[in-house]
């Protein structure tokens, strides 16, 4: 049922680290990660996995498979937010249409722990990630590699998109304090655990390292430029 490589760590690090887990939905294959994001941004990864289903398998089972899944990495890393690719309508409407299957199993099952969803487009999440907002699967990879300092690119794609959702979720909003994202399905949460300061310093202050400096202006450039939340999935 799932392919990549599996859990790493379960064990919380200090209680000041965000602990986001992201999906990239579908039905065939859904990414599942969990990292965890320090003040400062740094992420760590904790674990990825792809839950894979063959052609043969019926649609209810694939999303039971999908539930299965999602509930045992919630129990087990409890994270404090989830992150969920955001689907707009496309000429492939069946995939549409299993994308939106698997994120509602997702996020209702978030929801029964009380956690927050956001939902983040494919565009928020390359330029986040890469700087540019029509960035390819590779670049993607190759960027998740370097932040998450692994060895070798997360494979499949779907594993690097999923821990790319975590990543940027974590950098975006749910680190800074700031809330969830306007068209988010839950309500802002605030965490006590990042004060004014690591703000500060996650919005390219002095505690800001040259290269985090550099990720903030090219997303800031890219929220006028990819149309983030416009309506279109690219």
């Amino acid at each position: 049922m799932a392919g990549g490589p599996g859990p790493v760590s379960a064990a919380r690090p200090a209680a000041r680290t965000l602990r986001v887990l992201g999906v990239d939905p579908g039905l065939t294959r859904c990414g599942i990660a969990v990292v965890d994001v320090a003040p400062n941004r740094t992420a760590t990864l904790v674990g990825v996995t792809v839950v894979g289903t063959g052609a043969e398998t019926t649609l209810d089972k694939r999303l039971l498979a999908i539930d299965e899944a999602i509930d045992e990495w919630l129990d087990r890393h409890t994270p404090d937010h989830v992150a969920v690719e955001r689907m707009f309508a496309q000429n492939n409407t069946p995939t549409v249409m299993g994308t939106a299957q698997a994120s509602g199993v997702v996020i209702a099952a978030a929801a029964r722990r009380g956690l927050p969803v956001a939902l983040h487009t494919p565009s928020e999440v390359k330029a986040a990630v890469t700087g540019h907002g029509d960035a390819g699967k590779d670049q993607i990879a190759a960027m998740v590699t370097r932040i998450l300092r692994l060895d070798a690119p997360p494979r499949p794609a779907d594993a690097a998109d999923a821990l790319a959702l975590a990543i940027t979720h974590a950098w975006r909003g749910g680190l800074l304090g700031r809330g969830l994202e306007t068209g988010n399905l839950t309500s802002p949460r605030k965490d006590s655990r990042f004060p004014a300061s690591a703000a500060k310093a996650g919005a390219g202050g002095r505690g800001a390292t040259a290269a985090q400096r550099a990720w903030l202006e090219a997303e800031r450039r890219s929220r006028g430029s990819t149309g983030w939340g416009s309506g279109s999935r690219v």
